[in-house]
């Protein structure tokens, strides 16, 4: 059977973040993706000109036409900027019984522009994240979740993924991107041990949509995964879709500087494996 994965989230212009990256991503690894559109927006690798939002009742007209039709083995959800459209996302979520589902809780684009209504920030800790099977909050959007400051180091990273788990998600997987030093650790934190991730940091300005191709990798992976569709996911089988999809990211990242997109912060080489072969 065909893996389906289904992406929630905004329009990137640009191309490098939001549903496009997320759909690249999903052909690059071998999933085939369908879309819900939360939110237009009007960017490029300098900023974010405009945002027009998606009517809730459009986006749940999206979920059902997308869930009656495809069976949908998982869920990446992106940016959801406005709390009616979380309250829309969280209903057709129950109302389709989604399995697998990845919360990456966008709130601020790479170029600082803010992609989040404040009444939303509560409505996802109160209605996606306890839907969520894994969340994956960087370091900013950790803090505010948790109304903490940024984390200093892994102890205070472990301390608010756990507050962000204790809100119903199975897991967390806080980014470490946003820290300082030469080495990058992300952790995975469950309800049993915690799986630490940690990589050379790699020196490049081309990282725009980083969360949104991770995140999308790893519902990529348990789309594929060979109980995904009944929603049978081990803790194995995650960490397992993790650690694969932090090798594409960290591929995709290293070949960035090999595009040539945009005068500001460019995108990740979604296609680094496949080009390199044409």
């Amino acid at each position: 059977m065909t893996p389906i994965a289904l992406t929630i989230a905004g329009s990137d212009s640009s191309g490098g973040a939001g549903i496009q990256a997320d759909l690249k991503t999903f052909s690059a690894l071998g999933v085939y993706g369908a879309t819900v559109l939360t939110a237009l927006t009007a960017q490029n690798t300098q900023g974010v000109a405009a945002i027009h939002d998606v009517p809730p009742d459009f986006i749940a007209a999206q979920i059902d036409a997308v869930f009656s039709d495809l069976d949908i083995a998982a869920v990446k959800i992106g940016m959801v900027g406005r709390a009616a459209a979380v309250e829309a996302v969280a209903r057709g979520l129950i109302r389709h019984k989604a399995k697998n589902v990845v919360l990456d809780p966008v709130m601020v684009a790479s170029t600082g522009a803010t992609l989040i209504a404040r009444d939303a920030v509560d409505a996802l800790r109160r209605l996606l994240i306890p839907r969520a099977l894994l969340v994956t909050p960087n370091l900013p959007e950790a803090a505010a979740l948790t109304g903490g400051s940024l984390a200093r180091n892994e102890r205070e990273m472990e301390s608010q993924a756990r507050e962000i788990l204790s809100l119903g998600a199975r897991y967390v997987l806080i980014k470490g991107g946003h820290g300082k030093g030469e080495e990058v650790v992300d952790l995975l934190i469950g309800q049993g041990e915690t799986v630490r991730f940690g990589g050379k940091r790699i020196a490049t300005r081309n990282t725009h949509g980083t969360g949104c191709t991770l995140a999308a990798a790893i519902a990529a992976g348990l789309a594929k995964g060979g109980d995904a569709a009944a929603g049978l996911v081990t803790g194995r089988d995650l960490v397992a879709a993790v650690r694969q999809a932090k090798t594409y990211v960290t591929a995709a990242i290293a070949a960035a500087d090999q595009l040539n997109v945009g005068r500001g912060h460019g995108p990740l080489h979604h296609f680094h494996a496949q080009w390199s072969r044409s």
